[in-house]
């Protein structure tokens, strides 16, 4: 019961504090479920991060369902996916509600805007631990060709990020049982 607690309070956490959607909630859910409780390494976090981004959907609804589920099963993915989103449509409606009389009034731009700098600055920070990640799996020449040619490819030519993961987690596994059948090969010949 301890556990589907935490699964609530961590999603709700990071669906209530995540302004600004998905990306900005995303250094949140890390917070909580690496760093706060536990339940996954931060190369798992990365892995499952790929892989949602990949889907369609929005990002914090799939990770709330995935690692609710590998936490807790069936009763933990709907635990993390009602934390992440039954607070936020009570508090959308109540909001939008009480902003529509307000929305011209220079204090409610003032809010949205001093947000900004805050969810940039966190983005900024996971995206450091993802490349420090990187740094220790690939090198850092690697990692920064990656980290470029990326930044070229989905700014300069539009192409959209989910087939940019989509191409890197398949040459991942393809580089993985490549030499997985190396291994395999060198045993026989040994054999």
């Amino acid at each position: 019961m301890k556990t589907q607690i935490d699964l609530f309070i961590a999603f709700f956490r990071s669906g209530m504090l995540g302004f600004g959607g998905g990306p900005s909630a995303i250094p949140l859910v890390k917070k909580e479920v690496v760093d706060t409780f536990g339940w996954m390494n931060e190369d798992e976090f990365a892995d499952v991060l790929a892989l949602g981004n990949t889907l369609p959907g929005p990002i914090n609804t799939k990770m709330a369902g995935y690692i609710g589920y590998r936490v807790a099963g069936l009763i933990g993915l709907i635990i993390a996916v009602s934390a992440s989103i039954v607070p936020t449509i009570f508090l959308m409606i109540l909001l939008l509600t009480s902003l529509s009389v307000y929305k011209d009034q220079p204090w409610v731009a003032g809010i949205t805007q001093g947000v900004i700098p805050i969810v940039s600055v966190m983005l900024f920070v996971l995206a450091w631990d993802f490349l420090k990640n990187a740094k220790k799996s690939l090198g850092w020449p690697i990692s920064l060709i990656l980290l470029f040619v990326s930044l070229i490819v989905i700014e300069i030519l539009g192409v959209h990020p989910a087939i940019i993961i989509a191409l890197l987690l398949l040459f991942a596994l393809l580089k993985k049982n490549n030499k997985q059948v190396g291994s395999s090969n060198k045993k026989e010949v040994q054999g």
